[in-house]
């Protein structure tokens, strides 16, 4: 982690670490660490809503992206308990859409997790209703066998590259 957080330090301005508000349990804002990814100046919101992704990204960005390495300071957020290792994917503080589809399903119940079922069936390429629907059957299915099955499945994703849009 030391390594990759000089390189994000060498390859452009601003700090290596990105603190992002995101909706943990019952709701509750937090703020989660990332390897930052992108420039400085980027404007806070769900980056496929940025209408030209390639001139925000960092040039060791997209290679942390594909590669999931950008969230191993996650595991900070897993230590103080604002997170899991499974769970749904925490929403940006201002993605409401999914905020609201989530809470009126009952998944805001759920602590927030570093991959879930919506990212090993589709991270990148499902839209908000799709995820929210993979979010619910992991809170109607949730067990330590699906937790496994997840956490197996996202190895093997994330070796593959496999449905990352950046």
């Amino acid at each position: 982690m030391v390594v990759i957080a000089c390189w994000v330090r060498i390859s452009s301005k601003g700090p290596a670490i990105f603190w992002s508000d995101r909706v943990g349990l019952n709701g509750c804002i937090y703020r989660m660490p990332k390897f930052r990814t992108m420039l400085v100046d980027t404007p806070n919101i769900a980056t496929h809503l940025l209408k030209d992704f390639s001139k925000f990204i960092t040039p060791i960005g997209s290679f942390l992206r594909k590669t999931s390495l950008d969230e191993l300071p996650q595991l900070y957020s897993i230590l103080v308990g604002d997170m899991s290792f499974v769970g749904p994917r925490p929403a940006l503080y201002n993605q409401y859409d999914l905020i609201e589809m989530r809470r009126s399903k009952g998944i805001d119940q759920l602590v927030p997790g570093l991959t879930g079922w919506a990212q090993i069936n589709g991270r990148d390429e499902v839209d908000l209703k799709e995820k929210v629907e993979l979010d619910f059957f992991y809170l109607r299915n949730n067990s330590i066998t699906l937790d496994i099955k997840i956490l197996v499945r996202t190895i093997t994703q994330v070796i593959k590259r496999k449905h990352i849009a950046h």
